[in-house]
């Protein structure tokens, strides 16, 4: 068998360098086979150790130099034991001279290179560490130096100011000696003029002259009166400059090498006129002239202060800056320090001075608001949460932009007297025919031309009783209002209250008798009917314009044409269209697919795709313009009726709409408008009750409730709805709408009628799959509606069922008592003879005594001799027994009677 031998070198990695490990064998393995009985043998592996021989000291080579000879005499390195030769397998080693020495583990390996490791990771720390404290130490030595520079131009500067002084005690002096003295010293001490510098011949004399010579940037007239300050007003000396030719006031702390510069630059010495003047003319070359642009002094001064507070740490105070402040009513804490740019904790501790312990979050008002913004120095500007409005609605327009518009008709009057088949004739269209229970449901807006050419817009209302609020939206829009009446039905209540919206709107009346091809029709009834609600016609002497009309056959649909020309005329109906668009919203709905959908009549300005706009609280970007003939457009002027795609939320009908400026403009003011709601909706401040809102309240609270949930096609609908709902009722019941909105029936309103026990209607709109088993599951009723007056009388009769019924009593016939008998097991029996009327087992009666009636009951037992019966006639004699009584005596009367529930309506 051959040995196993193992690599003697082993190599550990750590980072990017390689550590080579060189170990010595120690030990030596071989095997050996044993035999063991039975012919049984067995390959052991067996090892031996080598000695370690230790080297002495003298084996070290002679040539070798004092400290290498200690290096090794403390380290013993033990000489290269040779390979052992191969051995067969019952060979074992037998050379004890040999050392083996041991090899390392693999965990010895790697704890060596994890040890190699860390011993480099402390080595960059440490140097790290030095790196720092040179640089902490270097920065200490540049201050320092700093500071020494900055006292010896202190001491200059001073020493510059004495030889002011100095020369001007010497000008002063009326001795010539001295004045002659003066210049020549100054001539001895004048330092070399700086290189590039030019000399004039002026200059050259004014330096021989009996005067000083001046200083070159304003400081001293004359610094030769000390050598000193010689030395120290050199003029070649310049501050560092920039790329762009500007000085550098850069601090010293950052830039050592600039403050080394600066120490040498010397005072520059101002120029007298007469330099000035020998200069010559300033020309692009003297302007461009180096050696002329010096420091003043006072720069200079101003620059070693800076320098001065910043080796002592002291930070410059910054300017205060003045802000204008707008308060609203009410105001957090946090949101008045942002606004002022304080911090908050500040304003805390000046509320907790004036005695008021507040939070960061506490809501403070207007008042205390200003104090504290006055107090912090800024201007205060009172606002109110409702200024987002302001410009909401453009100011008037000039006369002069103003241009002809087309006018808004509304056709009004009662159900069923054809108005929508009106214009059906003047549009050439069959809208009627589709209309559920043969009646106009929904308000529409159309745009017609006439014959000549020139537009009009007509608004179809509804007619039916539930629709007020439609009627009364048509009128606040309209120029004119066309009054459609039967002429075979004569004046009804849906037309008094057409009449009414007109006179309130102001608008013009047009008075339209239709249906005169009917063999019942009377159009003079019709006439004179309308005397009653002061509306006179043309043809009696009045000044409102009528016109006999058939919707059928299309009689004088011209001559109705004709007069709305003519009342426009009159009018004058004009608009300016170059601005941002105004109008109202006359119907919303929510589609599937299209989402919200708003039916909007511009006033005033032109709508443009791509524009902005908000209605109520509701805004959007209008994705798209379908006018009433369901194309597309894109731009839609006055008087024009679209519809709008783009709408975040179905907007209410009836309000007003305008296009902003941008988005954030549209959620601030739609934002104010939610939050305005909800704070009326929950009563919170700002909201008043009223003593007759609290009885209302005292008068709902002993009433019991019918609650519903309504969901609509249109906005307008579910407002008649819920008009219609809430007129129902009397002192016992009421009707209550929990939710009402546009679109169809969701698995939301479902949960919410199980939680409030309500009912689901649903008004020309379905419950998706989801909701209906939802609805299955939870027991609640959902109910479709597609005709409003039998949603009315649906839910009229739900609200009767909840009125307790009346009680009507029936009398029957009276009875005299007898003899009373006491029958064991039965109790007190009154034998009886019918004296009035009749007696019916089951019935009613009452015990009367002495004109006194002292019980009352219902009989338990009619007996005619010994046969029950369920009546007696009058005259004759049997025997009753009263329920739960035996009080009974003989000659009281006994009256009959029989008790009715008669169900009421409201």
């Amino acid at each position: 068998m051959s040995e196993t031998k193992e690599p003697e070198n082993k190599t550990a990695r750590a980072g990017r360098k390689t550590i080579t490990l060189n170990v010595k064998r120690t030990v030596e393995t071989g095997h050996v086979r044993q035999s063991f009985s039975h012919g049984r043998s067995k390959s052991v592996v067996v090892e031996k150790k080598r000695s370690k021989k230790p080297v002495s000291v003298q084996e070290a080579p002679a040539t070798a130099s004092a400290p290498v000879a200690k290096e090794q005499a403390a380290v013993v390195k033990p000489k290269r034991a040779h390979p052992p030769a191969k051995r067969t397998t019952d060979q074992t080693p037998t050379d004890k001279s040999r050392t083996v020495l041991r090899q390392l583990s693999t965990n010895e390996v790697d704890a060596r290179a994890r040890a190699l490791i860390e011993a480099r990771k402390r080595a960059e720390v440490e140097a790290k560490e030095r790196a720092e404290e040179e640089r902490r130490r270097a920065e200490e030595d540049a201050r320092r130096k700093a500071e020494e520079t900055a006292r010896a131009e202190e001491e200059a500067l001073r020493k510059v100011e004495e030889a002011k002084e100095a020369a001007k005690t010497a000008q002063a002096a009326p001795s010539e000696d001295a004045a002659e003295k003066a210049p020549q010293k100054a001539e001895t001490k004048t330092p070399a003029p700086a290189k590039g510098e030019a000399r004039t011949a002026d200059a050259a004399a004014a330096n021989k002259s009996k005067k000083p010579a001046p200083a070159r940037s304003g400081a001293a007239k004359d610094t030769s009166a000390t050598p000193a300050a010689a030395t120290t007003t050199s003029t070649s000396a310049r501050p560092p400059r920039n790329r762009s030719g500007e000085e550098e006031t850069t601090p010293a702390r950052s830039r050592p090498d600039a403050r080394a510069k600066k120490a040498k630059v010397a005072t520059p010495v101002k120029k007298t006129e007469d330099e000035r003047r020998g200069r010559g003319r300033l020309t692009i070359t003297n302007a461009l002239d180096e050696g002329q642009r010096e420091r003043s002094l006072a720069s200079l001064r101003r620059q070693r202060e800076r320098l001065k507070k910043q080796s002592l740490g002291i930070a410059e105070p910054r300017k205060k800056i003045i802000r204008d402040v707008q308060l609203p009513e009410v105001i957090t804490i946090q949101e008045l320090a942002n606004r002022m740019a304080e911090r908050a904790v500040d304003v805390i501790k000046f509320l907790m001075k004036q005695g008021q312990m507040h939070k960061i979050n506490d809501v403070i008002d207007a008042d205390t608001a200003e104090l504290i913004a006055t107090e912090f120095g800024h201007n205060v500007k009172r606002v109110s949460e409702a200024d987002v409005e302001e410009g909401f609605i453009g100011t008037d327009d000039d006369e002069a932009d103003m241009q002809q518009r087309a006018p808004v008709v509304t056709i009004m009057g009662h159900v069923d007297h054809g108005k929508t088949s009106l214009l059906d004739a003047l549009r050439n269209t069959t809208v009627v025919s589709g209309e559920a229970g043969g009646i106009t449901q929904h308000i529409g807006a159309y745009q017609i031309h006439t014959d000549a050419g020139a537009p009009v817009t007509f608004i179809d209302t509804p007619g039916h009783a539930a629709f007020t609020a439609m009627r009364s939206r048509g009128a606040k829009v309209t120029d004119i209002v066309i009054l459609v009446v039967a002429a075979d039905d004569g004046v009804m209540p849906q037309t008094v209250e057409a009449i009414n919206h007109a006179k309130a709107a102001g608008v013009p009346l047009i008075v339209a008798i239709n249906k005169i091809d009917k063999p019942a029709a009377d159009p003079q009834r019709v006439r004179t009917e309308l005397l009653q609600h002061s509306i006179v016609v043309e043809s009696m002497s009045g000044d409102t314009l009528e016109v006999e009309v058939s919707a059928k056959t299309g009689v004088n649909l011209d001559k109705l044409l004709e007069m709305i020309a003519l009342q426009a005329e009159i009018q004058e109906l004009k608009a300016n269209a170059d601005r941002p668009a105004e109008g109202v919203v006359i119907e919303a709905k929510l589609e599937r697919g299209r989402g919200p959908v708003g039916t909007v009549l511009v006033q005033r300005g032109t709508l443009k795709v791509g524009q902005i706009l908000v209605a109520g609280r509701a805004w959007g970007r209008v994705r798209a313009l379908i006018n009433d003939k369901g194309e597309h457009a894109v731009t839609a002027g006055p008087s024009v009726p679209v519809e709008i795609l783009g709408f975040d939320s179905a907007p209410e009908a009836g309000d007003q709409f305008a296009v902003v400026e941008n988005e954030a403009r549209a959620r601030e003011i739609t934002s104010y408008r939610v939050r305005k709601l909800r704070d009326l909706k929950a009563g919170g401040a700002g909201t008043r009750t009223s003593l007759e809102q609290m009885m209302s309240q005292l008068d709902r609270a002993g009433r019991k409730e019918f609650s519903i949930i309504v969901k609509g096609d249109v906005q307008g609908s579910v407002e008649a709805i819920a008009a219609a709902v809430e007129k129902l009722g009397n002192d016992e019941v009421v009707g209550r709408i929990v939710h009402n909105a546009v679109g169809g029936i969701t698995e939301s309103d479902v949960l919410l009628a199980s939680t409030s026990g309500s009912v689901i209607i649903g008004f020309n709109v379905r419950a998706n799959s989801q909701a209906k088993e939802l609805a299955d599951r939870s027991g609640v009723e959902i109910r479709y509606y597609a005709v409003i007056y039998d949603l009315v009388d649906d839910i009229k009769a739900a609200m009767s069922g909840l009125l307790a019924p009346t009680l009507r009593e029936t009398f029957l016939g009276n009875a005299e008592i007898l003899e009373v008998f006491n029958i064991t097991k039965v109790g007190n029996v009154a034998g009886c003879r019918i004296t009035d009327g009749k007696v019916e087992r089951g019935a009613h009666v009452r015990l009367i005594r002495d004109n006194v009636v002292i019980h009352e009951g219902k009989l338990s037992t009619l007996k005619r001799f010994k046969d029950e019966v369920k009546e007696v006639q009058g005259g004759q004699e049997c025997g009753m027994a009263f329920e739960n009584y035996q009080d009974m005596r003989k000659g009281d009367v006994i009256e009959c009677f029989r008790v009715e529930e008669v169900k009421r309506t409201l």
